[in-house]
């Protein structure tokens, strides 16, 4: 199976902080099936190290307050664009991101608040049949 992946999960030192999150469950899938990296805030445009993001008010805002709903939403474009290419049935996608989270995200207040909800690439993505798991569900695959 061909499997669209975080790139800061496979070890990618992309997200906000410049940092990676690589994962042992994630990592292992490289034994089983052939692993998409993909960062949709990078494939949106925007830089790394940037200011941490969250949903709100139907949009995606930096810390500072800048609207960034725009890259994000590229972003996530370029995600079902490259999913579509190889064939992805399934991403595996950092929880709790604002552009990869599945099922929870922060809720826009940056106080680590978490509410039921996903990010902007996650949704897209499902809503075109994508099977969205985050990384605490990679097992299962």
């Amino acid at each position: 199976m061909t499997i669209l992946v975080s790139a800061c999960l496979l070890g990618c030192p992309c997200r906000y902080d410049g940092t990676a999150k690589a994962d042992p469950r994630v990592l292992s899938l490289m034994e089983r099936h052939t692993l998409i990296p993909v960062c949709p805030e990078q494939l949106g445009g925007l830089p790394t190290p940037r200011l941490p993001s969250e949903r709100r008010e139907g949009g995606v805002f930096d810390r500072g307050g800048m609207d960034v709903t725009v890259q994000y939403r590229q972003g996530a474009e370029e995600v079902l664009r490259l999913a579509r290419l190889y064939g992805c049935t399934h991403a595996v996608l950092k929880e709790r991101s604002p552009s990869c989270g599945s099922g929870q995200i922060y809720n826009g207040s940056f106080s680590h608040v978490l509410v039921p909800g996903s990010g902007v690439a996650a949704e897209l993505l499902a809503q075109n049949g994508i099977t969205v798991l985050g990384e605490s569900q990679a097992d299962v695959l």
